[in-house]
């Protein structure tokens, strides 16, 4: 098969991997695959097996200026890839990217999966905080989405919260979850970067590794810290990665000075995704602190599967999806007094598990992804 990806990043240069790399880098092992370069963030390049095209006109930064600006170079660049490269099927899962490339493949009849990882509106008026704006961008977003899925032949998404909800809008969506590389992600020693880091071999490391963003309220776990530093004084609290579009992280620095704990907070910074599971492996419990209600019913975040791979136990709030997939490694917290005293319990045991996660590996999901992409260009 020929396939057009366009994923909802700018997939050269974002830092992190998003579920599009690990599924179409796969897939390209077998498949002529193709993308556009949305040059919107300043990382360094990864290497791809993908067929690049440049797509963007005007390099700006803000991704709601970059992709409403360069949206007609994108439909003209979309367009051309489709009849040069003569595309057999086409995956869209950008907002405005994604309604460009609808109007091409439609016009040129080449059919359309929609695969929708997260909920756009919510997600897009995440990153600002004027309510009157939220409601601007919540609401167009929504109608682009709409438009999207209107005109697609096929639907997939993340998870089940997210399939009841397209079901909400009277849309019928295929399930293809998040996944993990087991080939990466496994029990590994976490005593190099303890090292690195300055981190005691006794010390109890309550661990986070993601965006560090609003969503993920890293601040009130900081604020357990002093609680649970009163009853286990050598728990150290290890976040690893960085903000991309927020001034959430010096607000978390200044959070720990405030409190006293900064010397018992080490802030990794984002690092490469290969280097990941020898941070999870320094950290004796792992954290998922999601915290907007509306994403909260419809998530089921990368990190679960990361974490689980690596055997560690999972401090979450209840996200019913990760719920449904569970494991005897799972606390659940409701609030943080909660969280403290889980915590607490956790640094007495300090367990260790064996999590079979070869279903959610990436490669499985890529597999999804092939069949339905087989079943669309079938004659």
């Amino acid at each position: 098969m020929r396939i057009l990806l366009v994923s909802t990043q700018d997939y050269i240069h974002h830092p992190v991997p998003s579920r599009h790399h690990y599924i179409f880098e796969e897939l390209a092992t077998r498949h002529e695959v193709h993308v556009p370069h949305f040059h919107v963030s300043r990382a360094p390049e990864r290497e791809t097996r993908l067929h690049v095209h440049e797509a963007t006109r005007f390099p700006i930064e803000s991704p709601l200026f970059h992709y409403t600006l360069n949206a007609p170079e994108h439909y003209r660049v979309l367009s051309r890839v489709i009849r040069e490269q003569e595309i057999d099927v086409v995956v869209a899962a950008h907002v405005l990217a994604g309604a460009a490339v609808i109007t091409a493949a439609r016009r040129q009849k080449v059919p359309v999966l929609f695969d929708l990882k997260d909920w756009f509106p919510d997600s897009a008026a995440a990153y600002y905080d004027n309510p009157l704006l939220q409601r601007v961008i919540r609401r167009s977003v929504l109608e682009i989405v709409r438009y999207n899925l209107d005109r697609s032949d096929r639907i997939t998404t993340v998870s089940p919260g997210l399939v009841d909800k397209l079901a909400g809008y009277g849309y019928r969506a295929g399930l293809v979850t998040n996944g993990v590389d087991t080939r990466i992600f496994r029990p590994t020693d976490g005593a190099p970067v303890r090292e690195a880091h300055q981190i005691a071999p006794g010390d109890f490391v309550i661990g986070f590794a993601g965006s560090v963003e609003r969503w993920y309220a890293l601040d009130r776990v900081i604020g357990a810290m002093p609680t649970i530093l009163e009853r286990v004084p050598e728990a150290l609290l290890l976040i690893v990665g960085g903000s991309l579009f927020t001034g959430y992280l010096p607000e978390l620095r200044a959070l720990a000075e405030r409190l006293g704990v900064a010397d018992r907070v080490r802030f990794a910074g984002a690092q490469p995704y290969a280097a990941l599971p020898g941070f999870i492996g320094a950290m004796d419990v792992c954290t998922i602190p999601l915290s907007p209600p509306q994403w909260v019913d419809i998530a089921l975040p990368n990190k679960f599967f990361e974490y689980s791979a690596c055997g560690r136990p999972i401090l979450s709030t209840p996200i019913p999806d990760v719920q449904r997939v569970g494991g005897e490694h799972l606390w659940v917290y409701r609030n943080y007094d909660e969280f403290a005293e889980q915590a607490i319990a956790l640094a007495a045991e300090r367990p260790r598990f064996a999590t079979d996660m070869s279903s959610y590996d990436w490669r499985a999901k890529a597999a999804a992804i092939e069949a339905i992409l087989e079943e669309m260009t079938a004659p």
